[in-house]
């Protein structure tokens, strides 16, 4: 038998599914020896895990549940993970296991939207740079616990007149204002109390030892060496991490995707044991939750938001991750376990993070609402403190920022992986006996990026990034996303494409994937992305402005992702054949190239298109093996009826 005739019956055979389930190289082992498979369920599932459960599961979340009715904002956050978020993840995930290519490649199903996939990465890469810094200093925070007592507990050397660990009342009697009133003797109205600039400990030791920050964007001074170390460190352990590629990150997210959540329930179990608790924990989730707050639409646009930026969606780390699973893996399924995860690991963390600022709030004698503060402040400044006011405090220190070190360390593997891979698809031949080397260059270029993050001005830098590249520039990605895959290459063969990876599906299993994927998904991220545009307000860091031309420069980041995808377009339309018409429309179908990566995969459904798309009419051996192909699947079919 003919090479060609041997491969189209081998194709035949293990495509079919009665003979699929007992193909003892499906979900074991690597089925596509080119490219590499996870090496287990496993590790491709908490490698997942890892890269969605991230910093702001632990930061974000509180914080955003907080402000916005405690209890109540669980309604439309979990509203939003069902209409959005799972919807929008299996897709990511079919669509990269489907064709086992990284975010740029899978586009070949839609060619003149592939600058969506340049501009994933584009995201991808910028974000690295930040979150190689926020790693940085959580390496630095966690040196500096294995001291005691801990270095942000008091005020020491490094503190100015502002310092103290107490905070102090001022009162405006008779135009004279007294420091440190007290209600001895006296009561002072609260008409007349005048708030100091009174500073805690930990705020002072963030912004005057770790970051030494400057005043402003304007001011970028030195490196600070000890981040600029610590990041170094960070590039190192990722590097190493990732040298194998998912065969060595596969074994490593064992350890930092499960570590975290014994770390969350230790300080869980000791925060609830701590006088004041509860009062931190009710104002998360308990009886001052404000039902009130679902009537505002910045409730819910904040629900969306952090749905997508929690589960990754639109960074094409997804994509990524799911292009090493076996064909046939079941990414139905495992979209839910993650997402899921997701949705309680960032519920657990606001009852471990509040439980210590309840207790933090009882000490200094003040709401919780004066100890919560946002992002950096939260991680940094206000959850620092509250551990320094713990026995033991340098070992529960250390387990809160080891456990964002590992948080951490998780989504930058996907980050980088995502770069990677990209290359590797692209250039197979260059780089497959080179992948060791592309990791380091990768993140020694990331290093390089990252040192103006860790100069005096850095923490603004990290936060215009954060601003405006991690934020609703990802919207518009998820929704060209949809829009691709939806309506220009077509929804109802995405289906059928999910079909041949799980089986055949009934309609009513589809009928809800159907109205999210067409109507809800895209409508909801239209809304959220005009709201946020008409809401849109210049950033800053705490009362720090930034300069017309820092917000420019932001604005120049935005522009810089999103250009790519007009002129990928562009670029497109003009290698193409044909009138301008006949160009278009060949770019909104599917190319050659795109089918499932092993021939043995491609099945009837593609080797059928392939054969009807051939307009020569000469015949070729390639139209022989579609003949045989069509032959064989006849023979196949009345075989099994007759069985």
């Amino acid at each position: 038998m003919r090479k060609y005739g041997w491969d189209s019956f081998k194709n035949l055979i293990f495509t079919n599914p009665a003979v699929v389930d007992q193909d003892p190289h499906v979900g074991n082992g690597d089925e596509n020896t080119e490219r590499g498979n996870w090496a287990t369920k496993r590790e491709y599932i908490l490698s997942t895990i890892g890269y969605a459960v991230g910093l702001g599961n632990i930061w974000r979340f509180p914080y955003l549940a907080y402000k916005n009715g405690g209890g109540a904002f669980l309604i439309p956050y979990f509203v939003m993970l069902v209409v959005t978020g799972i919807p929008l993840f299996f897709l990511e995930c079919a669509f990269g296991q489907f064709c086992s290519q990284g975010p740029i490649n899978i586009w070949r199903a839609v060619p003149i939207l592939q600058g969506v996939g340049v501009a994933m990465v584009m995201v991808t890469l910028i974000v690295s740079i930040y979150y190689n810094v926020i790693i940085a200093y959580s390496l630095y925070y966690m040196f500096a616990s294995f001291q005691s007592p801990l270095p942000w507990s008091s005020c020491f050397s490094w503190g100015d007149s502002n310092c103290s660990s107490t905070p102090t009342v001022s009162c405006n009697i008779s135009g004279v204002v007294v420091s440190n009133w007290t209600t001895e003797n006296s009561t002072c109205p609260s008409s007349d109390v005048v708030s100091g600039s009174v500073q805690s400990p930990s705020e002072q030791y963030w912004d005057r030892v770790a970051l030494q920050r400057s005043s402003g964007l304007n001011e970028t001074g030195p490196v600070v060496w000890h981040l600029a170390l610590c990041l170094l460190l960070s590039s190192i352990l990722v590097a190493a991490a990732l040298i194998r590629g998912i065969k060595s990150s596969g074994k490593v997210v064992y350890f930092t995707a499960t570590f975290p959540y014994v770390v969350i329930v230790i300080l869980l179990i000791k925060g609830a044991t701590l006088e004041g608790a509860r009062d931190g924990i009710e104002f998360y989730i308990g009886s001052q939750s404000n039902l009130t707050k679902l009537t505002e639409a910045q409730v819910w646009k904040d629900a969306a938001t952090q749905t997508f930026y929690s589960l990754s969606i639109g960074w094409g780390g997804v994509m990524t991750l799911a292009s090493y699973n076996n064909f046939h893996n079941n990414m139905f399924k495992d979209s839910f376990v993650v997402t899921l995860t997701n949705a309680g690991t960032s519920v657990l963390a606001g009852f471990a993070i509040f439980s210590i600022l309840g207790h933090m709030a009882h000490i200094y004698k003040m709401p919780v609402s004066e100890v919560v503060k946002e992002g950096f402040g939260l991680a940094f400044i206000a959850y620092p403190d509250a551990l320094s006011k713990l026995p033991i405090s340098p070992l529960w220190s250390i387990l809160f920022f080891f456990m964002l070190l590992t948080v951490g360390l998780d989504s930058q593997f996907a980050g980088i992986e995502v770069i990677t891979t990209c290359l590797l698809d692209a250039f197979p031949k260059v780089f497959k006996s080179k992948r060791a080397l592309l990791t380091l260059t990768t993140c020694a270029i990331l290093y390089l990026l990252g040192l103006p993050c860790v100069t005096q001005a850095g923490i603004y830098w990290v936060t215009l990034i954060d601003q405006f590249v991690a934020s609703w520039v990802l919207l518009v990605l998820a929704l060209l996303e949809i829009i691709g895959v939806c309506y220009i290459y077509g929804g109802n063969r995405f289906i059928k494409d999910i079909e041949m990876m799980l089986g055949k599906k009934s309609f009513i299993f589809w009928l809800w994937w159907r109205t999210c994927w067409f109507f809800l998904s895209p409508c909801i991220i239209v809304v959220i992305l005009v709201w946020s545009l008409m809401t849109f307000t210049p950033p800053s860091y705490g009362e720090v402005r930034f300069p017309l031309w820092g917000l420019a420069l932001g604005w120049c980041m935005v522009v810089f992702i999103l250009l790519w995808i007009p002129v990928v377009a562009v670029y497109k339309i003009m290698k193409a054949k044909g009138s301008p018409w006949k160009r278009f429309k060949s770019l909104c179908s599917p190319s050659e190239e795109w089918h499932p990566y092993l021939d043995v995969h491609r099945g009837e459904r593609y080797t059928e298109e392939r054969c009807r798309g051939r307009k020569q009419a000469r015949v070729r051996p390639e139209d022989a093996e579609c003949q045989f192909i069509s032959s064989l699947n006849l023979l196949f079919a009345i075989t099994c009826w007759d069985r």
